[in-house]
């Protein structure tokens, strides 16, 4: 049996992830902060239905000697660092915990496995906010990285990282260059989930309004059940290698904010207020991938397409919010 080490095993990825992995067969192991298991019904809310099937460690990011001995306990066959702070416009306001916590978590655990399990292989959560203010579009693995935000600069710090790890040390260590990816399991906070709740809540009479930033910020926006597969699949090939990982297609905030609101019966104009404090200081205005290498060597597609995702999203929250009521 398989033994597959995630951390951030408690966020949407790594929920999904960890079913995916649980119905191949695998153990599963996940990495915790210790004020977690304090609050499991809140904070391992993703994982309730499958907390009995999985192990979990109480570790910290920012402390390498509680990653290298969990490393050493476990010695897993496969590594997900999903871990991060991930929130882009909260790195603007904390950009040095940002780039210290996903800098050194990347290289605490990359450092080690290279010490304790070097014939693991490692997944590292790249992110397009790496790509930034772009010069081409479609972006590819070739395309230039620009990033415009303290975590797309961590991101680009992680992923050349990774590479080193690769290049001078023979691990097997590949990057997941993933573009936007939204689910039920989405944080609030992300501006995704903050539309579908609010369309929600306001269909429900439990809201009046939605504030939102920039509405023509335009981006690649796919499903985290599938770029999951994506991920494992980058594990499975005989050579460690970068892959981009999106739909293809564009759409802008505006747009979701319209379908989310069209799939409730509303006109989200009657309802939307533009709130300037909510645009970022350096902002990223067009994000599209090109999935053809993840296609053509992975044999991955994604398979839910903008509109079933949010028509997803936006039941769910009114599940969610009518059995509260």
């Amino acid at each position: 049996m398989k033994k597959a080490l995630i951390t951030g095993i408690t966020g949407q990825d790594g929920s999904y992830l960890t079913e995916l992995l649980l119905a191949k067969g695998y153990e599963v192991h996940g990495i915790v902060r210790r004020v977690a298991f304090e609050d499991i019904q809140h904070r391992m809310w993703r994982l309730r239905h499958i907390y009995q099937k999985i192990n979990l460690h109480a570790a910290s990011l920012e402390n390498y000697a509680s990653l290298f001995k969990i490393v050493e306990k476990v010695k897993p066959d496969e590594c997900y660092h999903l871990a991060a702070q991930s929130f882009v416009s909260y790195s603007f306001e904390d950009e040095f915990s940002t780039i210290n916590i996903n800098l050194n978590g990347a290289h605490y655990v990359l450092s080690a496995l290279k010490e304790r399990a070097p014939q693991c292989r490692f997944y590292f959560a790249g992110s397009s906010e790496m790509f930034g203010h772009v010069t081409e579009s479609p972006q590819n693995e070739n395309t230039h990285f620009h990033p415009r935000s303290p975590y797309g600069i961590s991101k680009v710090a992680g992923f050349d990282l990774t590479r080193n790890y690769r290049e001078a040390y023979n691990l097997f260590a590949c990057s997941g260059i993933l573009f936007n990816h939204e689910s039920p399991r989405r944080g609030f906070e992300f501006v995704t989930r903050k539309i579908t709740d609010a369309a929600a809540r306001i269909k429900l009479g439990l809201e009046a309004e939605l504030k939102l930033g920039n509405l023509e910020a335009k981006r690649d926006w796919g499903f985290a059940g599938d770029y999951v597969k994506a991920m494992w699949l980058m594990l499975q090939q005989p050579k460690p290698d970068d892959y981009v990982v999106a739909t293809g297609e564009t759409h802008s905030v505006g747009e979701f904010a319209e379908l989310a609101f069209k799939c409730v019966g509303l006109d989200y104009k009657k309802y939307l207020r533009v709130d300037n404090l909510l645009f970022r200081p350096a902002e990223v205005n067009l994000l599209c991938g090109d999935y053809a290498k993840a296609k053509k060597v992975l044999g991955w597609e994604p398979t839910v397409r903008f509109e079933e995702l949010v028509k997803m999203m936006v039941e769910a929250d009114l599940k969610r919010l009518a059995a509260q009521k």
